[in-house]
C-alpha cells in the first residue's frame, strides 16, 4: 500500500497526528511522506535521544512544521475548502479574535461569523457522512473497492474510477513477466495504474536528476521521456523548473 492509500485509509485520529502504528512491524509510519521508524530503537537527534514514537514526532515538527500545516495545504480536491475559508481557519487556529481576523481578512465580524457558521454546519455533515460510509464499508465486496488517488492530484475525475481487481488486471496486461511495460496504454484508467506502478521504483523523499529519472524509466519502458512527463503531468512526480531535479510528489 503507498503512502497515498495509507493516508486515506487511516483513521481520523491517525490524520490528526500525522503517523500511524503498524502493529505487525512494529513501526510508525508518517502518513505525509512515509517515513518510518522502527518500534524498541532508540534515535538521536543532536544531544538527545529519542524512542521511536517521540521521534516521529519530531519528524513531524522538523519536516513538515505540523500536521495541521499540511492538511490546510492539500488540494481543495480533498479539503473541499475555499481560498477564504482557509484564510480564516488559519487564523482562528492563531487564537485571534472575530474582530481581529476580521480587520485580517478586511471584512466585517459578520461575515467572520458566517464563516464560523458554515464551517460549524460542515463539521456536522462530515461526522454523518463518515457515519454513513462507515456503515456502507462493513457490507462491501474487496473487489469493489476502489484504489486510492495519490494525495497529490490536482483534480479527480473518472480516469481514478478503478477498482482493486482491474488494477490488478491492468497491470498483469500491461506489464511482462520481467516488469518491463508492453506498451503505454491510450486509456486514461490504464494511464494511471501504469503511472502508479511505475512510481515504486522511486523512494519518496529522494531528489533525482533528470538523467536518473530517465535511467530509471528506460529499465521499465523504452520511451523514457513520454512517461516521465505523463509522471509529472498526471501528478505523481514533481520538478524544479530547469528539470534539475525530481522527486516523488506527497
Amino acid at each position: 500500500m503507498d503512502i497515498s492509500e495509507l493516508f486515506f485509509s487511516s483513521s481520523v485520529e491517525d490524520i490528526k497526528r500525522g503517523y500511524m502504528y503498524d502493529d505487525k512491524k512494529e513501526e510508525y509510519i508518517c502518513l505525509i511522506c512515509g517515513k518510518v521508524y522502527e518500534s524498541g530503537v532508540i534515535y538521536k537527534e543532536e544531544e538527545n535521544f529519542y524512542d521511536a514514537k517521540k521521534y516521529m514526532q519530531v519528524h513531524i515538527k522538523n519536516s513538515h512544521k505540523s500536521v495541521f500545516d499540511y492538511l490546510i495545504n492539500m488540494s481543495k480536491v480533498y479539503t473541499g475548502i475555499t481560498d477564504m475559508q482557509k484564510q480564516f481557519l488559519m487564523l482562528y487556529k492563531s487564537g485571534r479574535s472575530d474582530k481581529e481576523i476580521a480587520e485580517k481578512m478586511m471584512t466585517s465580524n459578520s461575515t467572520v461569523r458566517n464563516y464560523r457558521f458554515k464551517l460549524k454546519e460542515k463539521e456536522k455533515q462530515a461526522k454523518v457522512f463518515m457515519a454513513i460510509m462507515e456503515i456502507i464499508n462493513e457490507n462491501k465486496s474487496n473487489e469493489d473497492e476502489l484504489i486510492g488517488v495519490h494525495k497529490s492530484v490536482t483534480m479527480t475525475d473518472d480516469r481514478f474510477l478503478i477498482t482493486e481487481k482491474e488494477e490488478k488486471n491492468i497491470i498483469k496486461n500491461c506489464f511482462d513477466k520481467n516488469n518491463h511495460l508492453k506498451d503505454f496504454p491510450a486509456k486514461e484508467k490504464k494511464k494511471v495504474v501504469v503511472l502508479k506502478h511505475i512510481l515504486i521504483n522511486f523512494k519518496r523523499g529522494e531528489q533525482y536528476t533528470e538523467k536518473q529519472v530517465n535511467l530509471i524509466i528506460k529499465r521499465i519502458y523504452d520511451d523514457y521521456a513520454t512517461i516521465r512527463r505523463a509522471l509529472i503531468e498526471y501528478g505523481f512526480m514533481d520538478r524544479k523548473n530547469d528539470c534539475s531535479s525530481y522527486w516523488v510528489k506527497d
